[in-house]
């Protein structure tokens, strides 16, 4: 399922938008972390049509996000330049997904620096090694091209850098696309498991870095490295460049390392 097909899909009934199928955007028993977040970021911007540029968003991947869900947004505070909106998605008779949306004009800067490249420097896309769908994988994988973008693979730091890009872009703006995949690698704690076990992503936090990001040929690199794990649970810290290695996106994410 494209992703347009899979916005497609988000009905209005009242004040909520309801979907009755996730599609290929699955992962086991609930919705990949993107594609849930994209269907409130969806909602709250179709709710509330005249919000400024998205800034910032915390998620919380409260349960299961099945292929059937209602999805209602409200403004919790809107001031001059700055509106925060609060989602939520339910499924399966519960609350499953929780998000907050800040949403903030621009003004005049009182400070301005830009962020640094990615260090080391990644292997460029056009010679980054290409990695096949595995049969292991969650579902949703199967819609991105991903390329390795750093020079060692398995156990070593608790970093992961991938190249990768939708198969098919259609019907998406820069701000929801990056929504859609800024959370899609695996924990970098991934690559210090003692043995193959499920991992998944309890909350996500991220900074929109670029209003109105552009990449060619859609190729975007990502970065999760853990900072900490113990007790079943790692800290870490996500970033996403466009294809000339600009900074667009920064995050942090609490995950659960099973097994």
């Amino acid at each position: 399922m494209s992703i347009k097909n899979f916005l497609d899909g988000l009905k209005r009934e009242g004040d909520a938008f309801v979907t009755a199928d996730g599609g290929d955007w699955m992962q086991g028993r609930t919705m990949y972390g993107g594609a849930s977040s994209l269907l409130a970021y969806a909602a709250a911007t179709r709710t509330f049509t005249d919000l400024p540029p998205l800034r910032a968003a915390q998620v919380g991947f409260v349960g299961p996000v099945g292929a059937e869900s209602t999805t209602t947004a409200r403004i919790l505070r809107q001031g001059r330049s700055v509106t925060q909106v609060e989602t939520e998605i339910h499924s399966n008779g519960a609350l499953a997904h929780r998000g907050l949306w800040l949403f903030g004009s621009a003004r005049e800067a009182n400070a301005e620096y830009p962020a640094g490249p990615p260090e080391p420097r990644p292997l460029p896309v056009d010679q980054a090694e290409e990695l096949p769908f595995s049969n292991v994988a969650p579902s949703f994988i199967g819609q991105y091209e991903i390329r390795r973008a750093q020079e060692s693979s398995g156990k070593g730091d608790p970093i992961v850098r991938r190249w990768f890009r939708l198969k098919d872009r259609e019907g998406l703006d820069p701000i929801a696309e990056m929504v859609l995949v800024g959370d899609t690698l695996p924990p970098g704690s991934m690559r210090q498991m003692q043995r193959r076990g499920p991992i998944s992503s309890i909350n996500w936090s991220f900074n929109i870095l670029d209003t109105e990001p552009v990449t060619h040929n859609g190729w975007w690199l990502a970065e999760t490295a853990g900072e900490h794990a113990a007790d079943g649970f790692s800290s870490e810290r996500l970033k996403l460049w466009n294809s000339d290695e600009k900074l667009v996106m920064t995050g942090f994410q609490c995950a659960a390392i099973f097994g």
